[in-house]
């Protein structure tokens, strides 16, 4: 899925793309049709794989609600939205499948809210579950204040990645891109080698969104994850530990140490253990 996302973006890198007044108003609707069953998919694989059920899905739908809840908060004024902080923390803490799949239904839920939808939607999509996906698959072993520290880089990193991946979606569609101040056209240029269009589109990026609105999320997600994320990475795990997620009942036999004298008929006498018919996880 997310090496088919990438396509969808990086295309006109390597096909050429004629530039356009209206961007990806025919190609948008067949990403969402691809999205969607893409998103079933990736649910039932990770209920199969018990990695997900009923009480997951239930708390899918909570974080979704409360993220678009929260996106009109931001609205992206100067680059500030809290959309992004808690996709981070619950991908850390149900893990990437969980984290790609609530990206997805965030953006899509806030979009129904907020009249967001447009040929943008399945882009935007995309990226907020990569966002939830990274979360889940850093490193597992930190703890405390390093995995806060460790959240809030991942959290800067995040939102300049957002940014210039939502810029590729447009860009080479733009006639005539410039800013002032710089020399020469940055539009893309249908044809030319990857390299040299990449170069104008980083340039571009640069001043029109890297320095601005990019670094306005960063901050953002960067100061909401070091001082809500302790509490919420708390209250999340307590919730994941009560809800049993990833976890399978065993059954089997344990010794707990007490025992009972049965007689034989020749008059001996037998110890014979008791047993517990289930062990808890």
């Amino acid at each position: 899925m997310s090496l088919a996302g990438l396509a969808m973006f990086l295309w006109p890198l390597w096909i050429p793309a004629q530039p356009t007044v209206v961007q990806h108003t025919v190609d948008a609707p067949f990403v969402f049709m691809a999205v969607l069953p893409a998103l079933v998919l990736i649910v039932l694989a990770e209920i199969s794989e018990g990695g997900m059920d009923s009480k997951a899905l239930a708390m899918l739908g909570v974080l979704s609600a409360i993220n678009a809840a929260l996106r009109p908060l931001g609205a992206g004024t100067m680059g500030i939205e809290v959309i992004f902080f808690l996709m981070v923390l619950a991908g850390r803490v149900f893990g990437p499948g969980f984290g790609f799949v609530l990206g997805c239904t965030s953006m899509f839920a806030s979009a129904l809210l907020t009249a967001g939808v447009g040929p943008w939607l399945p882009f935007q999509m995309l990226c907020a579950a990569w966002i939830g996906l990274g979360a889940g698959l850093l490193p597992r072993r930190i703890s405390g204040k390093a995995e806060i520290a460790m959240l809030a880089v991942y959290g800067v990193l995040v939102a300049y990645t957002f940014g210039a991946l939502m810029n590729m979606w447009f860009w080479p569609f733009v006639t005539g891109a410039s800013v002032s101040g710089i020399e020469g056209s940055l539009a893309y240029e249908p044809g030319a080698p990857v390299l040299d269009n990449l170069h104008r589109f980083l340039v571009f990026t640069l001043f029109t969104s890297t320095l601005g609105w990019d670094t306005g999320r960063a901050v953002t997600n960067a100061l909401l994850i070091v001082v809500l994320g302790p509490a919420l990475l708390t209250t999340l795990r307590r919730a994941s530990r009560r809800a049993s997620f990833g976890v399978r009942g065993t059954f089997g036999r344990r010794d707990t140490g007490a025992r009972s004298a049965t007689t034989r008929p020749g008059g001996t006498a037998e110890a014979t253990s008791l047993t517990s018919s289930t062990t808890h996880p």
